[in-house]
């Protein structure tokens, strides 16, 4: 298995764009990854730990209505960090994580529940700000295991969209608009 971050930062510095990262449950792990690649300062722009909620509203632009009916643990809260912080920091690229790590259940979600999101410059079919795209998690295991594979899915999510891989069930879609085949 390659190590997705290695392969992000490449993969952003031979198409000359940038990436700016919005963490909220990870705070800062994302950003730690990214950087402890060698070179990763000719792609990575910079992130915001918007650990609390009202920083995402404030720094990310998340609307506030959105966190105030839903919560911060929420896909179109993930998909509004990822459009903000592109914008923010004047990336070609955002990605961010919300989620709940535990110990305690947040916002009326159980400990495991997160929630990736990626907005690049080309649209997407999701429906989320930007042409971006959500990825929704359940996920087991202690707060530092549920922290790590939401770092690692944000950025298998980001490769998925950077190399154009569809994900499963994109491929599920299409199999069943084409008879099968």
């Amino acid at each position: 298995m390659t190590f997705p971050a290695i392969d992000v930062v490449r993969l952003l510095t031979v198409r000359g764009e940038s990436l700016a990262v919005a963490e909220s449950l990870t705070g800062g792990l994302v950003a730690a990854e990214i950087t402890a690649v060698p070179g990763a300062s000719k792609a990575f722009r910079g992130s915001v730990t918007a650990y609390a909620t009202a920083l995402k509203q404030e720094l990310l632009g998340v609307d506030a209505t959105l966190l105030a009916e839903r919560g911060a643990v929420d896909a179109q809260v993930a998909a509004e960090m990822a459009s903000g912080v592109r914008k923010a920091l004047g990336a070609d690229w955002g990605i961010a994580t919300t989620g709940v790590a535990g110990p305690e259940p947040q916002d009326g979600q159980p400990v495991g529940t997160v929630f990736v999101a990626v907005d690049g410059p080309r649209g997407g079919d999701s429906g989320c700000a930007g042409g971006g795209k959500v990825e929704p998690l359940r996920l087991n295991g202690n707060r530092e295991e549920i922290r790590r594979e939401s770092v690692r899915s944000v950025l298998v999510l980001l490769l998925k969209e950077l190399t154009g891989e569809q994900t499963g069930n994109e491929r599920a879609q299409d199999t069943e608009r084409n008879g099968g085949f």
